[in-house]
């Protein structure tokens, strides 16, 4: 185990802390990481999974990568159901015509060419839609309003937020509804929708389906509860179409253990209405600038590092051949998962690092104290809280025993964002991003030149 306190061990280790407050400050000292979100950003746009911009993009990446020194560079590719917006409108047609401003899901199907339109039957959950009896939904839209998310620094208003849009339109479809709407899973006030993606039941979609910004939620929500029945027409052009998606990755290999891997990854698809900037190109740009602060320090640490950009973190797919990145690139992996000691994802933007959550058993060791020591002067607190699934892309990981753990990002403005045409670079501000890179630079170089072993931390179970 790292950080033991018998003397030759001692001065092994407090060179390894030392090196690390210097990566830190190197690091704090740059601005690699903008110079990349400003790249991907600009140079490809929004990175639809499976689209030909997502796919330009990381054969740039790759590219990038083999400039920059790593090595065994390549390009994991797996069959996708791809989907493409078209063309999308709303309106409530009454008791008065009144324009709605809409985004359709992903992976919604289209509408008619004429649209959809129908009497609106409102709910206020899901649960609500659930214990509906099918008389007071079929042939009609079905509208979801929780209310207004409220912003939180850990995001945790988003979960029941997802659930709705993930499942909510199965549930319409079955009751026979014709369409489904719901309020946007955002904390922002613009009349600008968050889209995000549906899910397949049995390998097919369910109904066109479409979120509404939170004005336009508002506005319907008023209206109905003013007692007139409300009609709206819905429009969406929306097709899917069979294609691929990818992962990139690229390694710097350790120089005593190079079989024993960190992972250091993000994803490389965006939605379709900004850029991506804060979803997720910032979180590759931080990983890859983490990694080469690392690397022009000077000193290779023990262990592997290996960036990985995941392809395909957005969009559900309809079978487990077609797929997201993370769950392929476990699958992949087959008995070599036993290699990796460890992963952590950046996928929460690019506002500050505010906490360290480690693997089980962690808690109150002696890494923790080191890392505290490194990551404290940055304004970055150990969490007593373990870390278990550590997000979308590493969590197959998770699944398949790797520990994980996460550098914490404020997410309090992350929904105003999320999902949007909002969602752009100029959003990203550069002194907090430049701390997120800081951060993963000064915590994987204690891992990755340490012996710290997480599964053997782990509590009983």
């Amino acid at each position: 185990m790292a950080f033991l306190m018998s003397a030759p061990a001692w001065a092994q280790d407090e060179a390894t802390i030392v090196h690390a407050e210097a990566l830190r400050d190197r690091a704090m000292a740059g601005n690699q990481a903008l110079a990349i979100v400003t790249d991907i950003t600009t140079r490809f746009g929004p990175r639809p999974a499976g689209s030909e911009a997502e796919q330009a993009a990381a054969a740039w990446a790759a590219d990038y990568m083999r400039a920059n020194g790593f090595q065994n560079v390549r390009i994991e590719t797996f069959p996708l159901i791809g989907w493409e917006r078209g063309e999308q409108g709303g309106a409530i047609t009454g008791p008065r015509p009144q324009p709605l401003v809409v985004a359709a899901l992903g992976h919604s199907p289209a509408t008619p060419a004429e649209g959809v339109e129908a009497q609106v039957v409102r709910f206020t959950s899901l649960e609500a839609l659930q214990a509906a009896p099918e008389t007071a939904v079929r042939g009609k839209i079905v509208f979801i309003d929780m209310g207004q998310m409220r912003p939180m620094q850990d995001g945790s208003g988003y979960g029941p937020q997802t659930r709705v849009r993930g499942g909510a339109p199965a549930v319409a479809a079955a009751k026979g509804a014709v369409a489904f709407i719901m309020r946007s899973a955002g904390t922002d006030e613009d009349r600008m929708p968050h889209t995000g993606t549906t899910r397949y039941v049995e390998g097919r979609p369910t109904l066109p389906s479409f979120a509404l910004s939170a004005p336009d939620a508002d506005q319907l929500s008023r209206l109905i509860v003013m007692g007139e029945p409300v009609t709206v027409r819905l429009f969406s052009s929306a097709r899917t179409y069979e294609t691929t998606s990818q992962n990139v990755m690229g390694d710097l290999p350790g120089r005593t253990r190079p079989n024993e891997i960190i992972v250091l990854g993000s994803h490389l698809d965006s939605w379709d209405l900004g850029t991506g900037a804060v979803d997720d190109a910032a979180g590759g740009a931080i990983t890859l600038a983490a990694a080469l602060t690392i690397q022009a320090g000077g000193r290779r640490p023990a262990r592997t590092l290996r960036v990985i950009l995941y392809g395909s973190e957005e969009v559900a797919q309809p079978t487990a051949a077609t797929g997201d990145g993370g769950g392929v690139y476990v699958r992949n992996l087959g008995e070599a998962v036993a290699d990796h000691v460890v992963a952590g994802e950046s996928d929460f933007g690019a506002d500050r690092v505010y906490a360290l959550r480690l693997p089980p058993g962690a808690q109150g060791s002696a890494f923790q104290q080191a890392a505290t020591r490194v990551l404290y002067p940055i304004g970055v607190l150990a969490s007593n809280t373990p870390e278990l699934s550590g997000g979308v892309d590493i969590g197959p990981l998770a699944r398949a025993g790797v520990p994980v753990f996460t550098l914490a990002q404020d997410g309090t403005r992350y929904f105003d964002l999320h999902h949007t045409a909002n969602d752009t670079l100029d959003k990203i501000d550069p002194d907090q991003l430049t701390q997120n890179v800081a951060a993963w630079a000064g915590l994987i170089w204690l891992i990755a030149d340490s012996e710290v072993d997480f599964r053997a931390m782990r509590p009983a179970e």
